[in-house]
Parts: structure tokens; sequence; C-alpha cells
């Protein structure tokens, strides 16, 4: 298959493996800059696995992951940083003890330079633009904030290490399903505002694929089906199995 020349992200062929468990199975998908790529399956599919081999959490077994045309297979997580991409664990994982602030700051250690710190004073103006309660609450400790909050905070931190892609792993866990709702809108605004590239593991499949442009169904560790988000969500096998309740009747 020829992939076109704006292709990212090209995984072929991987295998994971967690002990003699076989997590990821010959898996191979691509992802085309500019594009929401949505993961969706039960859970055991492996796609927080299939993130954690991307973004050099988990090692892989044998495959190949590249990355702007660089192999980053097994590459070092902080690299993988470097090279531009971000993941955004599920439930964020924010530090809880320090302010909203100063987990701002920290997503951009990587680039951190004395010299340059007036950047990083924009770009978390950028951030406190894109998520005003952020800025109402930056020298708020960010353990005391709201779930919503704390996942806001969670991509704020990865958009300071200024990636040219995001890993986000179920953004909208445990969620109410209006803070769920404005999730994905931002996750929708940095693709079409900023030209971020985003693959997205997400619970609500159905809104997800509504904001994406293709997706990839995971079980087992395989790709079961992969097509365009608006083929996926009218094929009745994936409608019967991966999507439920629609976030647009849930007011």
């Amino acid at each position: 298959m020829t992939l076109p020349k704006d292709t990212m992200l090209i995984l072929k062929n991987v295998d994971v493996h967690y002990g003699k468990i076989h997590a990821i199975k010959r898996l191979s998908l691509h992802v085309n800059k500019g594009e929401i790529v949505a993961l969706i399956g039960s859970n055991g599919a492996g796609k927080t696995t299939l993130l954690g081999a991307i973004s050099g959490l988990l090692r892989v077994t044998s495959g190949d992951i590249r990355y702007n045309d660089m192999m980053i297979t097994n590459r070092p997580a902080e690299e993988i940083v470097k090279k531009g991409i971000s993941h955004v664990p599920e439930r964020g994982l924010v530090f809880k003890p320090l302010s909203v602030e100063d987990n701002l700051l920290l997503g951009a250690y990587h680039l951190y330079s004395f010299n340059k710190r007036n950047e990083y004073k924009n770009d978390i103006q950028q951030i406190y633009k894109m998520f005003p309660v952020l800025n109402q609450r930056k020298k708020q400790l960010a353990g005391t904030l709201s779930g919503g909050e704390q996942q806001m905070l969670a991509i704020g931190r990865a958009l300071m290490a200024r990636p040219k892609m995001l890993l986000l792993d179920e953004p909208s866990m445990g969620l109410a399903p209006l803070i769920v709702k404005e999730i994905l809108t931002y996750i929708q605004k940095l693709r079409d505002n900023y030209g971020l590239t985003v693959l997205l593991v997400e619970q609500n499949a159905r809104s997800a694929l509504k904001i994406a442009d293709k997706g990839y169904v995971l079980e087992t560790g395989r790709v079961l089906v992969q097509g365009s988000a608006e083929d996926l969500l009218a094929n009745k096998d994936v409608q019967r199995a991966y999507l439920g309740r629609d976030l647009d009747g849930e007011q």
C-alpha cells in the first residue's frame, strides 16, 4: 500500500509482550499529518499498550515504529518527547502537590533555557487562553482541581513540550458528559486551529469518531477494522459492538 506523502507516524508489524502475554500482535497502522485518529475497542484490546509503545514507555518486541521518517522503535521516552510526540496518559497524572503553573512549566523541562524563559511564559499564556479555568487556578495545587480541570492541565502540560503529535489516552474517563464534550471540543480545536496531529484512545467511541478523520478498531491486540470515521460510524458491526450511547443525547 502506498502511503500519503504527509504520513507522520507508521507502525509496521508491531508486537508487544507483557511477560508471556502477547498484548499487541503484528499491528500496522499509519497517521497522517493534521489528522485526529481514533483507536477504539473493548477493555484489554491493547489501546493503552499501543500508545505506551509509541511513546517509549513500553518495549516493542518486534516490528518498526517510524515518526517523520525517523526510526523511534524502543527509543527512550525523553528522546521521543524531544522529537515531537507528547503522551497524556490515562487519568492525566498531574503532579498534585505542585501548583497549576508549576505543572505547566514541567511540561517544558527538555526545552528550558534561562535565556528563553520569556518564551515559556508566552507558551503558558497560550495554554491559559485555551483553558481559561487554568488561568483562574494557576496558583492552586493541582490535586485540588476537579477531574475535568486536571485533564485540561494534563493536556496543557503536554502542549508545553511543543509537540507535533499528541497521544491521548482516555481523556474523558470518569468525567461528566458535558465536561467530556468540552474536552473533545478542545481536542478538535488543537487540530483545526493549531494543526496538531492527535492519536486518540477514547471510551466514548461514537463521540471520538465524530471529531476524528479516521479510526482503527482493535481487538485482542490486532486491528479488526479500519476506515474513515464516517465509514466506521455507519458500520453496523462496529455500531453493535462498540458504539453505545451518544453524548449528544446526554444533557
